[in-house]
């Protein structure tokens, strides 16, 4: 007799296999999924205060990060279905005309292209909240959990942007000069030698970005024949930088020409045709690469035209917020959810090295402010 399995179903739950990593957030402090240890909660990464039995009070929410870099970017798409590079041609540019003999062909012009190329990478992170902190918490963890989830994927994409053009070939350091009186002292050719107020009496200088070398910046921008973006030059500018800028005359406020103009992202002021934006994630850099002469960090602002670096816009590699429900993910009990983000992107390739300026300066916050 032959016996069939028609009336039996079986299934097979593949989420009752996942594991939540080494870290689940719990009531209690951080249990290990693997071992059951736990860690208790300390300092800023306590959820404790979620809970309605100790805290009646709202989360804090964290400040966020706004994409800077990204929107200067020239979007490059990349199908599906493609390998996960793309390419970026440019025409070579021809030299001037010269003055023609009569009868007599001149010499013909090479003409070609250039090709650039940018691979993309996956990026993520994510964490899982226990089914007991989940139900007992005051607050909806879950949804805090996914903003701060976003403000990370920003800051991640920012640094990746930030970190592929400091390879940028065309720099500029600023002068050192005497910060009270901007009497001009040297002219650096490294950050080893660039002054941050060190010495007695500062006697070493300081090397700052000042209208006189934002001047100079553009200057060799406009030599370069650098496009603008909507009639102007860009500038990305770390806070303490900023700083220093709203120390001098000639400042021309955000607000001032708003009205006129649409604003990007973090834009807060202009001067000598540079709209400048700020951001924390600009460079601040330190180690024996680029500490400056008196040991302290160095910024770099970046001065940029149109169309100076390329970001790879995959299809369906963007961004992704991945919420994970107990009963999906969370193992034979359904102990825990999961919240977190994947994305796909090259940083930036740079397309064109003298449209792209690194201008490196120190600041007043040089010997307190930490690297990025």
């Amino acid at each position: 007799m032959i016996k069939t399995l028609e009336s039996i179903t079986i299934v097979v739950g593949l989420q009752f296999f996942a594991t939540a990593g080494d870290v689940v957030n719990a009531t209690t402090g951080y249990v290990n999924s693997g071992t059951g240890a736990v860690e208790e909660f300390s300092g800023n990464n306590t959820l404790s205060p979620a809970l309605k039995d100790f805290y009646d009070t709202e989360l804090l929410e964290n400040a966020r990060v706004e994409l800077i870099y990204a929107q200067f970017g020239k979007k490059q798409p990349l199908p599906k279905n493609h390998k996960g590079s793309v390419e970026w041609r440019k025409w070579n540019t021809f030299a001037v005309a010269g003055k023609l003999q009569e009868g007599v062909i001149p010499s013909g012009q090479k003409f070609g292209q250039t090709k650039l190329t940018g691979s993309i990478d996956q990026y993520g992170t994510y964490t899982a909240i226990s089914d007991k902190l989940e139900l007992r918490a005051y607050d909806n963890i879950i949804l805090g959990c996914t903003e701060e989830m976003g403000a990370s994927a920003a800051e991640t994409q920012e640094k990746l942007i930030r970190d592929a053009l400091l390879v940028g070939t065309n720099v500029l350091y600023c002068d050192n000069i005497n910060k009270d009186t901007g009497a001009f002292i040297s002219t650096p050719t490294s950050c080893a030698a660039m002054g941050a107020g060190g010495g007695t009496s500062g006697a070493d200088g300081w090397s700052l970005l000042t209208p006189s070398m934002i001047n100079k910046a553009v200057t060799i921008m406009k030599k370069n024949r650098v496009p603008r973006i909507n009639g102007r030059y860009y500038a990305v500018v770390h806070p303490s930088v900023a700083h220093d800028l709203r120390e001098c005359d000639g400042w021309l406020e955000a607000h001032k020409y708003a009205a006129a103009e649409e604003l990007f992202n973090g834009e807060i002021g202009e001067l000598h045709g540079v709209r400048f934006i700020e951001n924390v994630f600009a460079p601040v850099l330190g180690g024996n690469t680029y500490k400056n002469k008196s040991g302290g960090c160095t910024y770099a602002t970046y001065f940029f035209g149109k169309d100076a670096f390329g970001i790879i816009d995959p299809e369906g590699g963007a961004l992704e917020m991945i919420v994970k429900d107990k009963s999906q993910i969370g193992g034979p009990l359904n102990q825990f959810s999961t919240i977190g983000y994947k994305f796909e992107t090259n940083g930036a390739t740079i397309l064109y090295q003298e449209r792209l300026l690194r201008v490196m300066s120190s600041s007043s916050f040089s010997a307190t402010d930490t690297v990025n």
